[in-house]
This record gives structure tokens, C-alpha cells and sequence, in this order.
């Protein structure tokens, strides 16, 4: 019994902290593209897409860029990500900063660096002050118009 008690308490303590209104995860990031960051912590890894930020794709136009500049950033750093309680695809979705909160936000950094674009529809706009002209080569996803 002792056993199955301590193995659950060990199970709570690695389990990224996940709410239905968001909550935050913790971890050593791995860098997968411009807006996607792999979590780990204690074996446990958590996907996380970077809330409001339109990156393209490793084989698109400034994807090798974008993923290049978030990794000089974030690979291998730990990561906090407050999450907004919703999904995409097989991934949670956050706001994800370098170190502590109040660290470097790695989604404001990745577009003021001109490699990705705001996504209003999910960042409600809050990037699109840091959006510089050369951005507008990237493509933009359809999903980022606001509906």
C-alpha cells in the first residue's frame, strides 16, 4: 500500500499542472519549429504550441529561420509556459517564456525578430505592434484571421 501511495505522490509531482482555465507546465525545452516547444521534465514530455504566434514551417519560406532563432533561444533552457486551457492538434497551448515567468516571452521575440507574424485570432492582437514589414513574405495562415 505504501508503495502504490508513494508512486502516486511521485506521479503528481512530475504531472505537468493542467486546468481547465490553464495552468502552466515547466520543463527543458526542445525546439521543434518556430512556434512549436517540446517540454521535459522528470521523463515526462509536453507539446506545447506557442499561443498567437504564426510560424512557418521548417520546409516553408523562414521556417529553417524561425526554428534556428528559437532554438539560440530556448534549446536546452528551461521553459514555463502559462497555458490558456486549449489544444491544437496534439498540443497544449501557451504563452512560453525562457526561465522564470517574467522572462523573455520566446513568441514576442520570435516576430519582433521579423520571423514570425502575429496570429490575431489567437493572440488578440497583442503581437502585432512587434510585427516588422519583412514579415509580410511569411505565409499566413488562414486560421489567424479573426472570424
Amino acid at each position: 500500500m505504501r508503495l502504490i501511495a508513494g508512486l502516486l505522490v511521485a506521479a503528481l509531482a512530475v504531472t505537468p499542472v493542467f486546468a481547465r482555465g490553464g495552468g502552466h507546465v515547466t520543463g527543458i525545452a526542445h525546439v521543434v519549429d518556430g512556434d512549436t516547444l517540446h517540454l521535459k521534465r522528470a521523463g515526462t514530455i509536453v507539446k506545447v504550441r506557442l499561443q498567437g504566434v504564426a510560424a512557418p514551417e521548417r520546409d516553408q519560406r523562414g521556417g529553417a529561420e524561425a526554428t534556428r532563432f528559437v532554438e539560440r533561444l530556448a534549446q536546452g533552457r528551461e521553459v514555463r509556459c502559462e497555458l490558456d486551457g486549449t489544444r491544437s492538434k496534439d498540443r497544449v497551448v501557451g504563452t512560453c517564456f525562457v526561465g522564470e515567468a517574467g522572462g523573455e516571452d520566446i513568441g514576442a521575440a520570435v516576430i519582433a525578430a521579423g520571423l514570425a507574424r502575429d496570429c490575431p485570432r489567437f493572440s488578440g492582437g497583442r503581437y502585432r505592434a512587434l510585427e516588422r514589414p519583412e514579415a509580410a513574405r511569411l505565409a499566413y495562415p488562414s486560421y489567424c484571421v479573426p472570424r
